[in-house]
């Protein structure tokens, strides 16, 4: 089974390749020719996860899956949410978005976070939504050389590392997309069985 990752985000291609059973392909936008960037213009993750769905299933007709994930500061109302990539412009620089959450919390004591991912599958003619959440605290320090975004501040519940010193076996078990993806991996098992 093939199924297109909409996105042109090499480091979440990778992240998904290792979720996924050998028997499911993932292929990106660059596998499929789609040069064109899908703009993000939904106020929530779950509608910008539709709308590149959505973008790949009607221009393309390839079933298809997307993903939006923001981290979501409690102290913070929820911010940067929906705005996590672009926080501090569009640019779209980790180390300027990580300066500016970190400007924006040293007068706070509460540094609560959470990461949230909302895949949105475009598959036989229906279009269905999976969420997945980790929760933690944010740090006032980068610890860490893997991972990528907000990973080197986040600390997830039960753990003393940022996701950036887990690594990727440990994050691939606990991060918010590896759990919406393991819901729609068994939604696509469920489907592969009826």
């Amino acid at each position: 089974m093939e199924l297109i990752f909409a996105t042109h985000n090499q480091h979440k291609v990778e992240e998904l390749k290792k979720l996924f059973p050998p028997y499911i392909s993932i292929l990106s936008l660059a596998d499929i020719n789609c040069t064109q960037e899908i703009e993000e213009t939904g106020k929530t993750l779950e509608e910008n996860a539709k709308l590149k769905a959505t973008f790949i299933k009607y221009k393309y007709g390839l079933d298809c899956f997307s993903d939006d994930s923001g981290l979501e500061i409690e102290s913070l109302n929820g911010a940067p949410g929906v705005y996590s990539a672009r926080y501090a412009g569009k640019s779209k620089n980790d180390d300027s978005n990580i300066k500016k959450i970190w400007e924006e919390l040293k007068e706070k004591s509460n540094t609560k976070a959470q990461f949230r991912t909302v895949i949105a599958a475009s598959f036989n003619n229906n279009l269905e939504l999976f969420e997945g959440i980790v929760k933690g605290n944010l740090i006032f320090e980068k610890r860490g050389e893997k991972g990528f975004g907000y990973d080197p501040i986040f600390i997830p519940y039960g753990y003393d590392k940022t996701f950036a010193e887990l690594g990727d076996v440990v994050k691939n078990t606990i991060s918010h997309r590896a759990i919406a993806a393991q819901y729609f991996l068994n939604r696509l098992i469920n489907l592969k069985k009826a």
